[in-house]
């Protein structure tokens, strides 16, 4: 029980891990495929599309066919696909293989955190679930670093890296749910009801708003401080890294005050620093803001997990996995809804997710999960 227990922690690693992976190696895919770095950039939106697309049902069906089988078999899935991007011929046929492991990892994720919320107590959901979110923070911050080092020699050894990692983790699996006797079967009406709707608008819009707004951060910091690639990039990844310093913590007081509150004050937090980010006149400023971030983006995404996780229902995979899909939504319509706004008035586009934050997701957590 430990190993699976472990287990779980490292597939929440491996899911955004997997997905940024080719973040850092856009031009070595593009020379390998003989296409611009631009295009290349489409391996990311071919995992992240699919992914929050099935993630609306796969928690539903996951319930369905028990949590165990089908984690293993997404493990399986994302292992052989991970081999085929390596082995793949063309760059459609790699977009291809990029789709079935966004697709694979919809049916891991949900299921894995129905699977720890169900391991623990009530009392200890929060920190749990901190643990939880720390390590996927370190999926997403390390993906660009490995993959971009694995590329300096041949960016083919990161995919066989996470091919390995997967198929092991389906050798683990999780812990087996206790299936009580005349238990209803899962439905997708039972994971959209009104507060999972209202939490995964809360989810959306806190993650699209926040951590989310990176590339906001990233545009002022060239054309107002004319900063190069590499300084922009250690500016962004202070989030992250303060996100998975305080993820623990921020468990505990999801624990101790409740999560609610702690979504609250996350949201509004959030808000103000991001204002602040676009008020900034010194470079220094705006990298300790941005980093600062980091604690409310945690208190946010663990503080929904919690309400959604620990909340009334059977399906609690499928609650998750919908409020996760409209989380990811929430985070790819953020890059395509501010830039119009950034260029017409800079701080505006900060200004905007900023008053949606501190006025909107206050509204929108329901008052009872």
């Amino acid at each position: 029980m430990n190993l699976r227990r472990a287990g779980l922690y490292l597939g929440g690693f491996l899911g955004p891990f997997g997905g940024g992976i080719t973040t850092a190696m856009l031009p070595e895919l593009g020379g390998s495929f003989g296409i611009s770095p631009a295009t290349a950039s489409t391996s990311l939106t071919a995992f992240l599309l699919p992914f929050a697309a099935a993630m609306l049902v796969s928690g539903t069906l996951g319930e369905r066919w028990g949590r165990s089988r089908t984690v293993r078999l997404a493990y399986v899935l994302y292992s052989l696909s991970c081999v085929a991007a390596v082995l793949a011929p063309s760059w459609g046929l790699f977009l291809g293989a990029r789709i079935v492991q966004g697709l694979a990892n919809a049916f891991t994720t949900p299921l894995i955190m129905a699977a720890l919320a169900a391991s623990v107590v009530p009392e200890a959901l929060g920190r749990a679930l901190g643990w939880y979110g720390s390590l996927q923070a370190a999926g997403q911050t390390s993906a660009p670093l490995v993959g971009g080092l694995a590329a300096e020699v041949e960016w083919h050894y990161a995919f066989y890296g996470v091919a390995v990692v997967a198929l092991l983790l389906a050798v683990v699996g999780i812990p087996r749910e206790e299936r009580a006797a005349g238990r209803a079967r899962a439905t997708l009406r039972s994971a959209l009801r009104p507060q999972v709707l209202r939490l995964g608008l809360v989810a959306g819009l806190g993650w699209g708003c926040l951590a989310g707004a990176g590339f906001l951060v990233a545009l002022r910091l060239a054309d107002v401080f004319a900063l190069d690639s590499g300084p922009r990039g250690l500016v962004l990844t202070g989030l992250g890294a303060m996100g998975i310093l305080t993820a623990r913590l921020v468990g505990a007081a999801v624990d101790r005050v409740g999560a609610r509150r702690c979504v609250v004050v996350g949201a509004v937090a959030g808000g103000l620093l991001l204002a602040c980010v676009g008020l900034a006149p010194v470079v220094w400023l705006v990298a300790v803001l941005w980093v600062l971030a980091g604690i409310p983006s945690q208190l946010l995404l663990v503080g929904v997990n919690a309400l959604v996780l620990g909340g009334p229902g059977a399906n609690r995979s499928g609650a998750v996995s919908v409020v996760q899909s409209l989380r990811f939504f929430g985070a790819a319509a953020s890059p395509a809804g501010l830039p119009p706004i950034y260029h017409a008035d800079p701080l505006a586009a900060f200004l905007a997710p900023a008053a949606l934050l501190v006025a909107a997701v206050p509204a929108l957590v329901p008052r009872r999960p």
